[in-house]
């Protein structure tokens, strides 16, 4: 077995190491064990989304958990902020996802939340790693008199969707809207449309009939295109696009506009600011964000903060920094007054309620922020060298930025979760963006791939 863990839990392709049946079940009675260490067992709550792979891994899950001892409580379909919300809420040891996210059907995923709702840290998931490639899970003398219980917990579902209802607005405070909704046949096909109609929008809804296979294929916040085109046709107010687990959002205007996620955190960051909510006057992104948020939030006069790639350093610096607002240019926001993780659902109410408060539309809201051309291409690679110790693509890396200067800049960085190197180039136009991006990614491909 090898390292496990990403940027954001175990994931990978399912059936094959390390998302198998026999790796999950170590994972279960890794996080019994060490979840039920603060003085009796655990119990841990279950969530999954759609894909055909969920519930084999959620049983395997069960059986580790069990055989620790712990108790388990099933959500079913939820997405991870439903989870990670009813488990701070009910006070449970900790929760579990089934989950890759915006990943295809094949690829499947673990996510671990503590008991107080955040994802784990680095320290903690290298103890949980140490034990699921370690012995102790094996030693029978450790192993607990009776093993643990197995019980459905269907108001998980409601207990969120309650949570959503009384987050941002109250009432019908969205009557009169139209919107439409995308929800990638994934965890928010049922809780999506039953938040935003029980605050009293009209609602269209679009890949809301998950089989399996379905997930992220051709629609969600990867593929925002087809909500755009719906937007336009049913001359709605707005279009929503959530990814397979619902922990983020991509945003379309009324005119069929796309938003970036840093042009959504523009608009949510002013909103806070203007109601006199945005702690310490600062907003937390990644290295990722384009440069154009940055200039906008500077024009607002807002503080701004960069982290490395991962939504859980974000959440990280922002608790250290005092920040109530945070996110990435994928559309993954954290509003830490309301939540302790991404949540697209809350998301786009944050931003329907800065319409409403604005009374102004999306399309006039987005011109916040100026977007700066950016092209991003993934390459799949054999190895991942630390890329310092790559000297060609260091050469690369350098000739572009000696001829941007300071009217640009370049990223280059392995995905936590799949086998590729990420190659961004953000220029003054898209074509030297493009040419720029393309020169680097040939030679991370001619290197490691």
């Amino acid at each position: 077995m090898g390292k496990l863990f990403g940027t954001d839990g175990i994931r990978g392709r399912a059936d094959q190491y390390p998302m198998t049946s026999e790796v999950a079940e170590r994972v279960g009675g890794a996080v019994a064990d060490l979840f039920g260490q603060r003085g009796g067992k655990a119990t841990i709550l279950i969530g999954k989304d759609t894909r055909i792979s969920g519930e084999m891994l959620e049983q395997a899950l069960i059986s580790g958990i069990c055989s620790r001892g712990g108790d388990v409580l099933l959500a079913g379909v939820l997405p991870t902020p439903g989870v990670a919300y009813m488990t701070r809420y009910l006070d449970l040891d900790g929760g579990v996802v089934v989950s890759a996210s915006h990943n295809p059907f094949h690829d499947n995923g673990i996510k671990i939340i503590r008991r107080d709702g955040f994802k784990l840290s680095d320290d903690i998931e290298g103890e949980i790693e140490g034990r699921i490639l370690g012995d102790s899970l094996s030693d029978k003398s450790r192993r607990p008199v009776s093993s643990g219980s197995v019980r459905p917990f269907p108001r998980a579902k409601s207990g969120y969707l309650s949570f959503l209802k009384q987050a941002v607005f109250e009432g019908e405070a969205l009557k009169g809207l139209q919107l439409v909704l995308d929800c990638a046949n994934g965890a928010t096909y049922e809780v999506a449309p039953l938040a935003f109609t029980g605050l009293g929008a009209a609602v269209r809804t679009l890949f809301a009939e998950p089989d399996g296979r379905n997930i992220n294929f051709n629609c969600g916040s990867e593929y925002p295109q087809e909500v755009a085109r719906e937007v336009v046709r049913a001359k709605a107010d707005a279009g929503f696009a959530f990814d397979g687990d619902g922990d983020r959002v991509i945003a379309v205007d009324e005119k069929g506009g796309i938003l970036t996620g840093d042009q959504m955190l523009t608009i949510c960051a002013k909103a806070l600011k203007d109601e006199d909510r945005l702690k310490n006057n600062l907003v937390v992104s990644t290295l990722m964000s384009n440069m154009g948020l940055g200039l906008a939030l500077r024009e607002l006069g807002i503080d701004h903060l960069m982290t490395q790639v991962g939504d859980r350093y974000v959440v990280e610096a922002m608790v250290a920094r005092g920040a109530c607002l945070g996110g990435e240019d994928s559309g993954h926001m954290i509003f830490l007054e309301h939540h302790t993780t991404g949540d697209g659902i809350l998301t786009a109410l944050w931003l329907l309620r800065a319409m409403k408060r604005a009374d102004k539309p999306l399309s006039e809201l987005c011109g916040l922020m100026t977007v700066y051309p950016q092209r991003l291409l993934n390459v799949e690679v054999k190895s991942k060298p630390p890329i310092d110790t790559v000297s060609e693509i260091v050469s690369a890396i350098h000739r572009v930025e000696d001829a941007l200067g300071d009217r640009g800049r370049v990223l280059v960085r392995y995905s936590g979760t799949q086998p590729m190197c990420r190659v961004m180039v953000e220029a003054p136009s898209g074509e030297e963006s493009e040419q720029f991006c393309r020169e680097i990614a040939a030679v991370v491909e001619q290197k490691l791939g």
